[in-house]
């Protein structure tokens, strides 16, 4: 019965994969400079892309035929993307922790059996999670332990709060003091965004719904998923006793079965990228999670300033999700 449903899932998947995105209005990408970096799987693999903001000019960055390539975060500078490697089947299966020079050479672990990286603001430090099982899982919320990686150095170190866990997409600020994250079931919450210190024991609650938080590129915007079919954006004071979200408005909204999920913000403010797709099969993994295919997702921009002003740039449904804007310029950009 479960090979049956799966073939009534594929069908639709298909035809909405063909469906047009409608937004309510389309914005001028000629306006946006920048580049983004996505995951992409085909051909049987999961690989790297680079593209300008309206899609154009799509380049593969990994090209490994024997790696799944996930998850990607390109440093502040715009010279190098960080994110994870799944490799192997059934029990043999891992995820580590890698970084790359962002035209794919010098490629370089991190760590072993670690998850979601993310770069702090000096473009030399890499955060990533730690794994709560030795056994790989697709879980998100898997994790225990923050630890930073010094590119120099290359040494490691643990976070002072050593009470990090069930931690998942974490973003660190660009003042380097703060990150915000999810935290599923885990440090007394059952499902919260949080911002805790970078370098201290503060942990706090945001009071808003729902989970990947990002920080806009000044620290004093956040832009979130309140649901499987709303993205919000919002003020975010961190110099208050505590952290304070306010003027919180729906940037994009999404009807059902279209998830919209992994809202990043430009290098600018003015934009935010994001994936969207059809939901998966009842009972199995979501599809938005980190190694899941998710056929039918693509990768979609929109004005930051507006409401449901969005654009998809990919098409051909092709897993396309945890879009990251490039700083770098895009040739002929002002």
């Amino acid at each position: 019965m479960r090979n049956a449903r799966c073939l009534l899932w594929i069908a639709p998947v298909i035809l909405i994969a063909l469906i047009p995105a409608c937004a309510l209005a389309a914005p001028d990408l000629s306006a946006c400079p920048y580049k983004i970096v996505w995951e992409s799987f085909r051909d049987g693999n999961g690989e790297l892309y680079c593209a300008n903001a309206d899609g154009s000019n799509a380049v593969n960055l990994t090209n490994t035929p024997d790696a799944n390539e996930l998850y990607p975060h390109v440093s502040p500078d715009g010279t190098k993307v960080c994110f994870v490697i799944d490799q192997g089947e059934g029990d043999q299966k891992t995820r580590s922790v890698w970084y790359m020079n962002l035209n794919g050479s010098g490629r370089t672990k991190v760590a072993d059996n670690g998850r979601e990286p993310c770069w702090g603001p000096d473009s030399n430090t890499i955060a990533y999670l730690g794994s709560e099982f030795p056994q790989f899982t697709v879980t998100d919320y898997a994790t225990k332990g923050l630890f930073f990686y010094d590119l120099t150095t290359q040494t490691h170190r643990q976070h002072p709060n050593q009470n990090l866990y069930h931690l998942y997409n974490i973003c660190w600020g660009p003042d380097g003091k703060w990150f915000v994250t999810t935290v599923h079931a885990g440090m007394g919450y059952d499902h919260a965004i949080l911002a805790f210190e970078a370098d201290g024991q503060g942990v706090y609650n945001l009071g808003i719904p729902g989970c990947r938080p990002d920080l806009g590129p000044d620290g004093r915007k956040i832009a979130w998923g309140a649901s499987d079919w709303v993205l919000q954006v919002a003020d975010i004071d961190f110099t208050g006793p505590q952290p304070k979200v306010s003027n919180r408005r729906d940037v994009v909204t999404s009807k059902e079965p279209m998830k919209i999920y992994h809202i990043d913000w430009s290098p600018d403010g003015r934009w935010v990228t994001f994936a969207r797709g059809p939901e998966g099969p009842k009972m199995s993994p979501a599809v938005e999670m980190i190694g899941i295919n998710a056929q039918g997702w693509n990768i979609c921009v929109a004005d930051a300033t507006k409401t449901n002003d969005w654009e998809a740039i990919t098409s051909d449904g092709a897993s396309n999700k945890e879009p990251d804007w490039a700083p770098l310029l895009r040739v002929g950009a002002p």
